[in-house]
């Protein structure tokens, strides 16, 4: 009986006939070399196994053993003397074929070892290869974008152009509102709330109704108007006709100028009191509305329905939020160096803010004995809000025009440099190597462009985090 087994003990073929033995030696043979693998140490051998006494007997020697019989080993022949020589010599070429098989199982790690070698070498060229890959194409330079990208990273580019870079003076601030473009409603009588036209954050444009209020004394003061009204209107068709004096014309005239005065005053429009007049009822119920005398926006409309409402009282504020006022604190000799016009820079956390002095104060404040100066900053997106304290940069002394980007556009390359991102085109980013100059203002200036080079102000960090993704090896060489 003839075994084949492979490393661990698992017999992978046996056979019990010589006949049987030749037509499927070869088959174990395929499958002892498909079952090969490189990390076994030892080679899958056809292990022979211990032959029984009577197939000793009939082979002389084990099958697959391949050592020369003993000196003392015979053949007998006088058995089956016709028989005998054919099945010995059926016995002699199976030995033979288990001989071949065992040999080329013998052969096959030397096999291996080549197949090893050559997958080595063949891995040595693939990774010279790629690292010549690596060479001649390096990690992408640039970055595409997609128009959804840009929108969802607010992407901004401008044209780099020389600029003043000025000495930088540092001081606090606080955000105010506007006050030359801020008014308050309030009543001038004593009135009551009847009905609300507008609410907090309202935009509202000039003359919109904000309240309607009641109020007695307007109630005797719409009367007198037009009373005094229809007696004016009747005197002047009289005097044409020569039946009223001048005197009683004039009296006529002054007494309907001080009833539309007193109506005025107590709140109503001219329209207002226009219309009151023009109604042939005349009713004077005490009812008026109060408008908004400026356009913008609601910031405060602390009442409710129904209150009473003293004179002076403030129902509505309405601002202008385009335009903010920076009130920067300095001390008198940093002060002295700022000059109305001046460039400002305003830092609301990460958010830079351009801004200009309009105004500097005369008179030191008796608690911090500082200056006040006055910056007007454009502020349409509504960044900042009255009552924020700020970080302001007076750019005073104007220097030498230089190229300057926001400092948040220069970036630190992975190789210690530092680099801006150029835009080729609306989707495509690349990085330019940059020397910073100095820093003022959140501004920095720069060298190693050309000016009229559209660069990204906006945005770069996430461009560069994309470039460094895209740089990767994917085989970690």
């Amino acid at each position: 009986m003839t075994f084949l087994s492979n490393r661990d003990g698992r017999v992978l073929y046996r056979a019990r006939r010589p006949a049987i033995s030749r037509l499927l030696t070869p088959v174990a043979a395929a499958l002892v070399a498909a079952l090969a693998t490189p990390a076994l140490s030892e080679p899958i051998l056809a292990t022979p196994a211990k032959p029984a006494a009577a197939d000793v007997s009939r082979s002389g020697t084990a099958a697959g053993d391949v050592r020369p019989a003993a000196s003392g080993a015979t053949h007998d022949h006088s058995a089956d003397p016709d028989g005998d020589h054919a099945d010995h010599g059926a016995h002699a070429h199976d030995d033979r074929e288990i001989h071949d098989t065992t040999a080329g199982s013998a052969a096959e790690p030397d096999a291996r070892d080549e197949r090893a070698s050559g997958e080595d070498a063949h891995d040595e060229d693939a990774h010279a290869g790629h690292d010549d890959h690596a060479e001649e194409g390096e990690a992408p330079n640039d970055v595409r974008l997609s128009p959804a990208q840009r929108r969802a990273l607010k992407l901004e580019t401008r044209v780099l152009q020389p600029r003043p870079l000025a000495a930088a003076i540092r001081a606090p601030g606080e955000v105010r509102a506007n006050a030359y473009a801020t008014s308050r409603v309030t009543p001038r009588i004593a009135a009551q709330v009847v009905a609300r036209h507008a609410r907090l954050g309202d935009a509202v444009p000039a003359g919109q109704p904000l309240v309607t209020l009641s109020s007695p004394e307007m109630a005797d003061a719409q009367g007198d108007f037009v009373v005094a009204e229809r007696e004016w209107q009747r005197l002047r068709q009289l005097k044409g006709d020569n039946f009223v004096s001048e005197r009683e014309h004039l009296q006529a005239r002054v007494a309907r100028d001080k009833a539309l005065w007193r109506v005025l005053a107590f709140g109503m429009t001219r329209a207002q009191a226009d219309a009151l007049a023009a109604a042939e009822s005349g009713t004077a119920d005490g009812t008026f509305d109060l408008l908004a005398p400026s356009g913008g926006t609601v910031v405060a409309d602390d009442f409710v329905l129904g209150e009473l409402v003293e004179p002076g009282r403030m129902l509505f504020e309405i601002t202008d939020e385009a335009v903010r006022w920076v009130e920067a604190r300095l001390p008198p000799e940093e002060a002295a160096r700022a000059s109305i016009k001046d460039a400002a820079r305003i830092a609301d956390g990460e958010v830079w803010l351009d801004g200009q002095v309009v105004q500097i104060h005369h008179l030191l404040d008796e608690a911090t004995r500082t200056r006040g100066v006055r910056i007007a900053v454009p502020d349409p997106e509504h960044r900042l809000h009255p009552g924020t304290f700020v970080d302001v940069t007076l750019l005073a002394e104007p220097g030498e025009p230089v190229l300057a980007l926001p400092e948040t556009a220069v970036l630190r390359a992975p190789d210690g440099d530092w680099q801006v991102f150029v835009a080729e085109d609306e989707a495509t980013f690349r990085p330019v190597e940059v020397v910073p100059l100095h820093t003022a203002g959140g501004l920095t200036a720069i060298t190693g462009l050309p000016a009229g080079t559209r660069v990204v102000t906006q945005g770069a960090f996430f461009l560069q985090s994309e470039l460094a993704k895209g740089g990767f090896d994917p085989h970690n060489h």
